[in-house]
């Protein structure tokens, strides 16, 4: 093994790619439980509300979220949190 070894971008993309199917295969659920955490369109789906109202929620820090490599992923606790929050 030399100590001068050639790192590619298709090196970098195969990388990221494996890195974001093991980070996604962490997120997902077993099947015996529910979703601990949604990406946007379902937040979406189950607030009915559009992309700009959820980005409003988010710029506004009503909703808080985790970024990884461009999905947004939110907390179903926190979610449950804003609807309680807007039943009053």
């Amino acid at each position: 093994m030399t100590s001068n070894e050639l790192v590619t971008k298709e090196d970098l993309e195969v990388f990221g790619n494996k890195l974001l199917e093991k980070i996604e295969l962490i997120l997902q659920p077993g099947k015996a439980q529910s979703k601990q955490w949604l990406k946007s369109k379902d937040v979406r789906k189950l607030l009915n509300i559009s992309p700009g109202t959820l980005q409003n929620l988010r710029i506004n820090g009503t909703l808080s979220y985790t970024k990884i490599g461009g999905m947004m992923y939110y907390k179903l606790e926190d979610i449950h949190k804003v609807l309680e929050g807007s039943k009053h």
